[in-house]
C-alpha cells in the first residue's frame, strides 16, 4: 500500500509543476496559498496543522511566498510567539488567476466522480488514523 501512495503523490506533484510554473510557485506554495485563500489570515501553527508540515519545512515556503509579494508575516502584538500570515493584494489576485488549476489537474486523474470521492474519503481516513496515534 505504501509504495502506490508514494508513487501517486510524487506523480501528482510532478503533474502540477508545469501548471504552477505559470505562476512561479511550487506545489507546497500552492497548497499553502489554498489554505490562506480559504481561511484568510492564519498563524504558522494553523497552516502547519492543515498542511501536515512542520515549521522547519513551512518557514522557507512562507519566506519564498513573502519574497514573491503574495503574503506578509508578522508577530501578534498580544503573543510574540505567534507569527500571523496574511495575503497581500497580489496574493488575493493570484487566487483569481489560479482558479483554473483544479480543473486542469482534474484531467490528469481519470476516475469517475464516485471513485474520486471514495479515494478522497479513504485518504482522509488514513490521515485521521495517523492523528489518533499521536
Amino acid at each position: 500500500m505504501c509504495f502506490p501512495l508514494y508513487a501517486c503523490a510524487k506523480e501528482v506533484v510532478r503533474r502540477y509543476r508545469p501548471v504552477l510554473d505559470e505562476f512561479g510557485i511550487t506545489y507546497t506554495q500552492y497548497i499553502t496559498l489554498m489554505v490562506l485563500w480559504e481561511h484568510g489570515s492564519s498563524s504558522v501553527g494553523y497552516l502547519g496543522e492543515k498542511l501536515y508540515l512542520d515549521s522547519g519545512t513551512l518557514t522557507p515556503v512562507l519566506k519564498s511566498l513573502e519574497s514573491k509579494g503574495y503574503i506578509t508575516r508578522h508577530r501578534l502584538k498580544g503573543d510574540e510567539r505567534t507569527v500571523q500570515i496574511e495575503l497581500t493584494e497580489e496574493g488575493k489576485e493570484l487566487r483569481e488567476r489560479a482558479l483554473k488549476v483544479p480543473k486542469t489537474m482534474k484531467s490528469c486523474i481519470i476516475l469517475d466522480t464516485e471513485k474520486t470521492k471514495k479515494l478522497y474519503d479513504l485518504l482522509y481516513e488514513v490521515l485521521a488514523s495517523f492523528e489518533k496515534e499521536n
